[in-house]
């Protein structure tokens, strides 16, 4: 009996010691932070995301990794973010330094911590700051730049007993373009307390500007033009101004008209509204009385502007479509009060040779225009189209010449312009280049490409009765 006790009691000694000795080989595996970089805080960014973190370790195996976590935003490290890893450095046998970055869509707080976890899955205390602060400051600074405020003026006007709202321009650079940052607005170089969003909403005059709030990674030079809102109690006057003078020169992309900076505006032309016409400047390149309808805030003010172009102004006495008789001919006349202009003449888009005078003689049917220009001073110029029918044609017989110095279209018997007749024309390409019922001998309607040699095309002409083909060169 007393031997199997005793044996009994050798076992229980062999176990609880083996259990002793691994339990103790595991607490062995100690991590001890030495240092925090040297920083009070995790600012990160774009232009920088490198820090340093080292610290012992002993009675680790072999091939054990060591990796940087942080505590989530509230300091706690139930769920732990992941660093990035970019270096490790063998300080000695015992010490390392882990170089690491921060995630880019780290949320930013105050209390973040650190610590280091091996790949056994021990894990160090945490570390301090230089500071001897466990709990520090970390961001991620997604926008590094100055911006603005109020569509980039430096002014606004507030009602009395209304508001206004100051926004973040999206005009670059621009912070909005990263949804998830926070702002702090400063009224007279105070913070306004409880405003974080893109807007303010503001109804006391003072100074305004805002700020990217990264906590105490915020940088002064992160911050918004300076805007200084102002009150009138008598209602806000609105002016105009126009980026080329009044009056401007037309030609162009025209002048910019800019209104007095409020929360929103209408603008109007002789009156009528513009539509889509609702920021604070407007492009034009046409003359004319302009208003702006301007909400400040609680109020609305008007201004006007009788915008004048120093241009030049031309009519021409041509009328659209008439019908030349057989014989007659027509004088068409431009007037214009344009200094020193110059004219050019076309039949259906060909530069009629000779003709730079104010008016011309019309002798053929045919499509016209007329380009008038201002070579001095305020360079612009001015067009005017026409057309000149005919006279039905008397053709027996279908043509296959065409002379532009004549009747420069091709006509064809009367038998054939009827609602039940097609006729098709193919260039030498074998592009169709008409195809219509009751043809009226008006074709071509375009300028012709002659390059080296006279253009020659083909014809089909498709009656209830018969089919008729043959070809069309085009004589200058």
């Amino acid at each position: 009996m007393i031997q199997k006790i005793t044996l009994s009691f050798t076992k229980w000694i062999i176990f609880f010691g083996a259990l002793f000795a691994l339990e103790s080989s595991v607490n062995a595996q100690t991590i001890v932070p030495q240092t925090f970089d040297g920083l009070e805080k995790l600012c990160a960014g774009g232009s920088f995301n490198e820090f340093n973190a080292t610290f012992s370790y002993i009675d680790f195996p072999a091939g054990t990794t060591f990796v940087v976590e942080l505590s989530d935003a509230t300091g706690s490290f139930t769920t732990p973010i992941a660093t990035t890893l970019l270096q490790t450095i063998d300080v000695s046998a015992t010490q390392k330094t882990i170089r690491y970055a921060v995630p880019t869509n780290l949320v930013g707080s105050d209390v973040y911590s650190l610590r280091v976890k091996s790949s056994t899955g021990v894990v160090s205390s945490r570390f301090r700051n230089s500071l001897g602060n466990t709990s520090f400051p970390a961001y991620y600074k997604a926008y590094e730049n100055s911006f603005f405020i109020n569509n980039k003026s430096e002014t606004a006007m507030l009602c009395s007993g209304g508001s206004l709202t100051l926004s973040i321009s999206a005009e670059a650079p621009s912070p909005l373009t990263f949804t998830n940052i926070k702002y702090k607005w400063y009224k007279d170089d105070v913070v306004i307390a409880g405003q974080s969003s893109k807007d303010l909403v503001v109804n006391t005059t003072g100074r305004y500007y805002a700020e990217i709030d990264y906590g105490q990674c915020s940088d002064v030079n992160f911050s918004s033009n300076r805007v200084n809102v102002t009150s009138s109690t008598s209602g806000s006057s609105v002016t105009i101004s126009s980026s080329l003078g009044n009056p401007f020169c037309a030609s162009g992309a025209g002048t910019v008209l800019t209104a007095t900076s409020g929360n929103s505006y209408v603008w109007k032309k002789y009156g009528a509204t513009i539509n889509g016409a609702t920021s604070r400047t407007y492009s034009t390149n046409e003359s004319g009385v302009y208003s702006v309808e301007v909400d400040f805030g609680g109020c609305k003010a008007t201004g006007t502007i009788d915008l004048k172009s120093n241009g030049f102004e031309a009519s021409i006495d041509a009328q659209d479509g008439y019908k030349l008789s057989e014989g007659e001919t027509l004088n068409v006349s431009v007037t214009t009060d344009a200094q020193t202009p110059t004219y050019e003449w076309y039949l259906n888009d060909n530069l009629i040779s000779g003709e730079t005078g104010s008016s011309y003689l019309v002798t053929v049917k045919g499509n016209y225009k007329v380009k008038i220009s201002q070579v001095s001073g305020c360079t612009a110029s001015r067009e005017f189209s026409f057309r000149i029918n005919g006279e039905p044609g008397k053709a027996t017989v279908i043509p296959n010449i065409i002379s532009l110095r004549g009747n420069p279209y091709w006509d064809i018997p009367d038998e054939y312009k009827n609602a039940s007749t097609q006729v098709i024309i193919i260039s030498s390409n074998g592009d169709k280049v008409l195809d219509v019922m009751n043809y009226q001998g008006d074709w071509p309607q375009s300028n012709i490409d002659f390059k080296n040699v006279n253009p020659v095309y083909y014809y089909v002409i498709k009656s209830d009765a018969s089919e008729k083909k043959g070809s069309i060169t085009v004589i200058k």
